[in-house]
C-alpha cells in the first residue's frame, strides 16, 4: 500500500513538472518590441512555375501595409518594387503617405505585369513620432489559369531600424 502512495506520488510529480516544462510554450507569444520605424523586405511572386516543362503562372500581387497599433498613426516613406536580380521596377510613391491607428493600404502589381519575376521583392519604409506596434507587411499571391488556381501569403521581415 504505502509502495503505490508513493508510486502515485512520484507520477504526480512528474506530470507536475511535464506541464510546468511545457508552461511557457503555452502562453501566447510575446508582443513585438516597439519601433519608431523599420525598413522592411517582404517576398513577391509576379509569376511561379509549374508542371514538369517549367511552365510559368502569372501571378497577381497585392501589398498590404497594416497599422496594428490603437492610437498612433505612422508615415509610409517609401514602397518599392524590385525584380528577381535586385533592379528597381517602380517606385510606388511620389509622396509620403500617413496611416492611421488600424489603418491599411493597398498596392498592386497586375497579374499580366511579369516584370518582377519569381523572386521579386517590396522594400518598404515607413517611421513614426513615437515608438510603436510595427506594421503587418505582407503579400498576397493569386493566379488562375484554366482550371488552375492558387494564392498565398509572404510575411514582410524588418532588416534596418
Amino acid at each position: 500500500m504505502m509502495l503505490q502512495f508513493k508510486y502515485s506520488q512520484l507520477l504526480f510529480i512528474v506530470f507536475l513538472l511535464l506541464f510546468l516544462l511545457q508552461a511557457p510554450f503555452l502562453l501566447a507569444t510575446e508582443p513585438l518590441p516597439l519601433t519608431k520605424g523599420q525598413t522592411i523586405y517582404i517576398p513577391a511572386y509576379s509569376h511561379i512555375y509549374h508542371g514538369n516543362k517549367e511552365t510559368p503562372l502569372l501571378l497577381s500581387v497585392t501589398l498590404s501595409i497594416r497599422n496594428i497599433d490603437l492610437t498612433t498613426s505612422f508615415t509610409v516613406t517609401a514602397v518599392n518594387y524590385h525584380e528577381t536580380e535586385g533592379p528597381l521596377v517602380k517606385e510606388y510613391l511620389t509622396e509620403p503617405i500617413i496611416l492611421g491607428p488600424l489603418g491599411s493600404k493597398r498596392f498592386i502589381v497586375a497579374q499580366k505585369d511579369n516584370t518582377g519575376g519569381s523572386g521579386a521583392n517590396f522594400i518598404v519604409k515607413w517611421h513614426s513620432e513615437q515608438p510603436i506596434n510595427p506594421p503587418i507587411i505582407e503579400s498576397v499571391m493569386i493566379g488562375t489559369q484554366s482550371q488552375l488556381g492558387i494564392s498565398f501569403t509572404s510575411r514582410g521581415q524588418a532588416i534596418q531600424e
